[in-house]
């Protein structure tokens, strides 16, 4: 048996899906980053890691101030798993865009792993994604918003 009980790793995951449904849509991520520890690292296919919490927020607000990253705005979770001997929870998020107005929806799945701190905190996190991926789906939609304004 792990540090913590699966129920409160449940918890705090389910804690941190509504913070990230609640202001993903407002581009306002440091609600999720209030759920970092202050020593937090994070880490990702692209990036170099970030380490600290206020290194981590620093990089949102610049990453997520960016276009078409602003219009994606939905991260569905199909599926996540707990492991409680570890104090990890592992997930698919899906990144998905707004409708640009053809009905379609544009979305990239991407794994993530958040190592419990306790208390609700997270000390880290990982993102694993295919970033050509990523950008082929950006560059769909863009074309398919592009197309949707001109013919309006």
């Amino acid at each position: 048996m792990g540090k913590w009980s699966r129920e409160e790793l449940d918890r705090a995951f389910q804690e941190m899906l509504a913070v990230i449904d609640r202001y993903s849509k407002e581009l306002s991520w440091d609600s999720w980053v209030n759920l970092l520890t202050e020593d937090a690292e994070y880490y990702d296919d692209i990036f170099e890691p970030r380490i600290g919490r206020e290194a981590i927020r620093q990089w949102l607000h610049e990453f997520c101030s960016t276009y078409p990253v602003t219009e994606q705005k939905f991260y569905p979770c199909p599926w996540y798993i707990v492991d409680e001997e570890r104090g990890w929870v592992a997930c698919e998020f899906l990144n998905r865009m707004v409708d640009p107005g053809d009905g379609r929806i544009y979305e990239q799945k991407n794994d993530s792993r958040y190592k419990y701190a306790g208390n609700g905190m997270w000390s880290e996190a990982e993102d694993q994604y295919n970033p050509a991926a990523l950008a082929k789906m950006h560059e769909e939609w863009m074309a398919a918003k592009k197309a949707c304004d001109e013919g309006k």
